[in-house]
């Protein structure tokens, strides 16, 4: 974009109007975000409240209301060219890397003529070896689908099953781990475990079904789904999947995948049977569990886990989907099983949760191919390297039986950090060796610093996950989730659980729909 070049672009009251790309600039600099914020946050909470009370016109009409205003354009580029995505262009070659761009590219985003290009295809390499393909859609493109999510997440939102973690505001891995182990735990809970991972999930969803069950602009929505894709200059069509790399994929594929839970409440119910002196039940223990397209279904007995795997299998098959055959098992609880990289396990009637071995393995390789390949490096930029590596790994586990794990870890490194400084000095001994690069603090004699500090994972302390509140929606219930975010904030900096200051609804006397039925 040349410096003062003139555009014609549509402001807020969608006039026509010309606008030089240095005006341009100065008019995103001088947005106020806080109110840009405030306004797309009150349009989504009134979206969800009217999608719980079931008011589908009223929804429909603020959909529109925030798809087609000035902030929300704005909010959306906003969201597109803060992440680290910004800096890939798609088929175009366009890149909106100026404050400039930015604006210009808000003001372009408009319903009336819209036409998706096709997304720029290609491949990463998954952890099993096999390439994954990503689609790259255009600026425009992700901006315009940045803009739909806007009004569609919170409607998925307040449909969503509650036992669905992946994708979801205010939902993490840890809150899908604490819900497996709160059903796993007692003594008498389930024993078997259906553990599904579904075959090219994002590939493979039904453009016909996302049409006809997706609420929202269909003619839009057929635009994203039917772009198709160029790779080594060809353009291929797409017949089915959402593209991974679209900003509003994880919400179709969320969208998708929902109805599990009433599927598994709808088909196994508590059965009574007569015994000598009264009746007893008999609990199916079917407890679903979803992050993106892995899931656990925990069951009573095998048999029930085998009918659960076949309802969820003609459920997804509707939508296009598979189960795949070489993912989906059912364990025995007392073998233990993986999930989202923690290990799920009863020893002798106890339940715990680990770091899964293949996750202790890939942060050993990382930690070792950190110090291997940095061998003339400063201590400084050494540590700058392995520090996010360690805090990461060990904050992701800490909620978890990790104590041991984290000490065995830290030992490696050092064994590898002494290895690294003897290799540098092989004419010094070891107590210069040591005085050169670790240093005393308080009792420890061996912090590994300059004048940076390596975190040491064996100090990071054990604490318990907070419990996620299953009914809560985050577009409704903002109290709750900025109240919890703090305290997940304190815990994970402080090491220390604050008391939960959010009263249930037994406590406040209402409930979900009581809540919503004032005026959205």
């Amino acid at each position: 974009m040349n410096k003062g070049e003139v555009y014609t672009v549509r402001t807020a009251n969608l006039d026509e109007q010309s606008i030089s790309s240095k005006k341009a600039a100065l008019m995103w600099e001088a947005v106020d975000w806080a109110k840009v914020e405030e306004f797309v946050n009150k349009i989504q909470t009134r979206i969800a409240k009217a999608m719980v009370k079931g008011n589908t016109k009223l929804v429909r009409e603020l959909q529109r209301m925030l798809t087609h205003s000035y902030y929300a354009k704005l909010w959306a580029v906003k969201k597109v060219t803060g992440t680290k995505g910004k800096r890939t262009a798609g088929v175009d070659n366009e890149k909106w890397d100026t404050p400039g761009k930015k604006y210009l590219g808000a003001m372009k985003l408009k319903h009336e003529g819209y036409k998706a290009k096709p997304l720029k295809r290609v491949y990463i390499t998954k952890s099993n070896g096999k390439k994954r393909p990503l689609g790259i859609p255009t600026m425009t493109d992700r901006a315009m689908q940045a803009l739909e999510a806007l009004a569609l997440d919170p409607i998925i939102e307040s449909i969503s099953d509650k036992r669905s973690f992946g994708f979801r505001k205010g939902r993490s891995c840890q809150d899908a781990m604490e819900q497996l182990f709160r059903r796993l735990a007692p003594g008498n809970s389930a024993e078997w475990v259906l553990e599904g991972d579904i075959k090219s999930c994002f590939d493979e969803i039904s453009h016909n079904w996302l049409l006809e069950h997706t609420p929202m602009d269909k003619r839009i929505l057929k635009e994203f789904l039917k772009a198709g894709y160029v790779h080594n200059k060809e353009l291929f069509p797409t017949e089915q999947g959402t593209p991974q790399g679209g900003i509003i994929s994880p919400i179709l594929a969320n969208h998708t995948l929902n109805g599990i839970d009433n599927l598994m409440q709808d088909n196994f119910k508590e059965k009574w049977v007569m015994g000598e002196r009264h009746s007893i039940s008999i609990k199916p223990k079917i407890n679903p569990v979803r992050y993106a397209d892995d899931f656990v279904i925990t069951a009573r007995t095998k048999e029930i886990a085998e009918e659960a795997k076949e309802l969820v299998r003609k459920h997804i098959a509707e939508r296009g989907l598979k189960l795949s055959e070489e993912k989906t098992i059912i364990t025995h609880i007392s073998d233990g099983f993986d999930f989202l990289g923690f290990n799920f396990r009863k020893y002798n009637g106890k339940m715990l949760v680990k770091p899964s071995k293949k996750s202790q393995q890939k942060v050993k390789e990382k930690i070792r191919d950190v110090i291997k390949n940095n061998k003339t490096a400063t201590q400084d930029n050494l540590i700058r390297m392995l520090n996010p590596i360690i805090s990461g790994w060990s904050n992701y586990y800490r909620t978890t039986v990790a104590k041991e794990t984290f000490g065995k870890i830290h030992n490696m490194t050092f064994l590898l950090l002494w290895k690294w400084a003897r290799r540098r000095h092989p004419c010094k001994g070891r107590r210069w060796i040591k005085n050169r690069y670790w240093k005393t603090i308080g009792n420890n004699q061996w912090i590994f610093m300059n004048t940076e500090t390596l975190l040491r994972m064996s100090d990071k302390k054990i604490i318990r996950h907070i419990q996620l509140k299953l009914d809560m929606n985050p577009y409704i219930d903002t109290d709750y989730f900025h109240k919890r975010r703090y305290r997940l904030l304190v815990s994970r900096k402080l090491g220390i659980t604050l008391p939960d200051t959010n009263k249930t609804k037994d406590q406040t006397g209402k409930n979900r729909a009581d809540d919503c039925l004032h005026e959205a």
